[in-house]
């Protein structure tokens, strides 16, 4: 690899966005890359919108992506995909969960929700791939897995094996709460075989 990936994790607090990207950064270090990372947490606490910059490869300078050169959005709320679709390259891809998580802005009445942002991103010409992470993680049982099923969701989109970012997920559990490992394991394969349907569609 001679350049340098740029992955883009947004959506609202609570949903594990930082430990998303602090997993992809992680599993790239793993590989002897350069990595750099950032946050903007705002009211992450309260629900508010969170952001995450990752970039790796031979050599990063800045941990701020520049404008418009995200190769993956990885959107765990629609809404916050959207707004962010101007920072995706040409080529690159969306990966978005379709179930929606409204921050206090909207709930307060400060903002509407746009009706539909998965459409409205595709109608603007983004390479979308929609995955419902809320309905999986349901199904599994835990609703704080959907981080896990948006990281399988991105997997096939990385510069590097997808067995490799599961191992990095599941590691995190297994020292602290093995009885979770094979739980984000069906969790990681859920998504990844999400995104592949959303592909094939």
């Amino acid at each position: 690899m001679s350049t340098v990936t740029n992955i883009l994790v947004c959506g609202i607090g609570g949903q594990g966005v930082m430990t998303a990207s602090e997993i992809l950064a992680q599993c790239a270090v793993s590989q002897g890359l350069d990595v750099k990372k950032t946050e903007v947490a705002g009211m992450a606490q309260r629900g508010g919108v969170v952001s995450s910059h990752v970039r790796f490869g031979p050599r990063v300078l800045s941990p701020a992506i520049p404008a418009g050169e995200s190769d993956a959005i990885l959107g765990f709320e629609p809404a916050e995909a959207m707004r962010w679709t101007a920072e995706l390259r040409p080529g690159g891809v969306a990966m978005v969960n379709t179930h929606p998580l409204l921050p206090p802005v909207v709930t307060l009445g400060l903002f509407p929700y746009p009706d539909d942002p998965v459409g409205a991103m595709r109608r603007a010409g983004v390479n979308v791939r929609d995955v419902d992470a809320g309905a999986i993680a349901r199904e599994l049982g835990e609703v704080r897995l959907v981080n896990t099923v948006m990281l399988g969701a991105i997997a096939d989109h990385l510069p590097f094996d997808a067995a490799l970012l599961k191992e990095t997920v599941v590691a995190r559990f297994r020292a602290r709460k093995p009885e979770l490992v094979a739980l984000n394991e069906a969790a990681f394969e859920r998504g990844r075989a999400a995104a592949a349907d959303a592909a094939a569609a």
